[in-house]
């Protein structure tokens, strides 16, 4: 229930961004809602019904690729986000664009970082990027930055290049908020420190499609034999992996590191290995 109601908060607040800050100066936000609003703007079709028939193949793609634990959420956001948009009246907050697409960038940057924060998503170029994440080693972020950049150039040839540059300024914004709020790094490598080896490792070998390396440990005070189990994860799987460590094993010591880059197989099993590490 918590869950959901965050998801609903952060879809709420990414729809007044775009209503009170961002549509009104001609001013486009990243990824599909920025092609909805294109379209809104060019078009008699409402934003908020462009954005639901733009995410809805992607949905039904993810559900496929991605499972429905992660889709429902994402559904959810995008459901939330649609009829707000829909409902919810354009005008300008301010009358200064540069003052709104910073405001609007930061109101949805807070929006759209916590619900990534609580495993869900906005839908759009996310769930493309949560499906090479988790299929190859891809770079996601120059991926997503690419597509991005094709949003922006629309803005400037469609609209006029006053609202390209501020809605490059808006996306910078947004992109740095999601970053303070949820974690940059687009891979991180987690070490588990747990009595409860075996079972933490079923759990996430069920949730994930990482492999984990498997190592023995002793506490150096204690001389208490545990696990210790690595994995390398993308941002997109971190909250769906902290929940399946919190349902085993809640007193589980975690570490998570950022990682700057991968080497071998990220996306397949590692090979368990059999380490006595005697320093912990």
């Amino acid at each position: 229930m918590t869950r959901t109601i965050v998801i609903f908060i952060g879809s709420l607040l990414i729809a007044i961004a775009y209503n009170q800050f961002l549509i009104p100066h001609e001013v486009l936000s990243a990824g599909i809602s920025g092609i909805a609003i294109i379209i809104g703007l060019l078009t008699p079709f409402d934003t908020g019904v462009m954005n639901f028939l733009l995410n809805l193949p992607l949905l039904i793609f993810g559900m496929m690729k991605l499972g429905k634990r992660f889709i429902s959420y994402t559904i959810l956001s995008v459901i939330v986000l649609s009829t707000a948009l829909y409902y919810l009246p354009v005008y300008a907050v301010s009358s200064d664009p540069i003052l709104s697409s910073i405001f609007g960038g930061v109101l949805s940057g807070i929006g759209i970082g916590i619900i990534l924060r609580y495993s869900g998503s906005t839908g759009g170029f996310d769930i493309i990027g949560m499906i090479l994440a988790k299929k190859m080693d891809f770079p996601i972020g120059a991926i997503l930055t690419g597509l991005n950049g094709i949003v922006i150039l629309a803005s400037g040839f469609l609209l006029n290049w006053d609202s390209a540059l501020n809605t490059l300024v808006s996306i910078f914004i947004t992109g740095k908020v999601i970053d303070s709020i949820h974690t940059h790094h687009m891979k991180l490598t987690v070490t588990i420190i747990t009595d409860k080896g075996e079972e933490v490792r079923d759990k996430l070998l069920s949730q994930l499609y990482r492999g984990i390396t498997i190592m023995d440990g002793e506490g150096g005070y204690t001389q208490i034999k545990r696990k210790i189990l690595m994995t390398v994860i993308s941002r997109y799987e971190l909250a769906d992996m902290k929940q399946c460590i919190r349902d085993v094993d809640p007193q589980a010591f975690v570490n998570i590191t950022q990682t700057v880059d991968v080497m071998g197989l990220f996306n397949r099993d590692q090979s368990k290995t059999a380490l006595q590490m005697k320093n912990l």
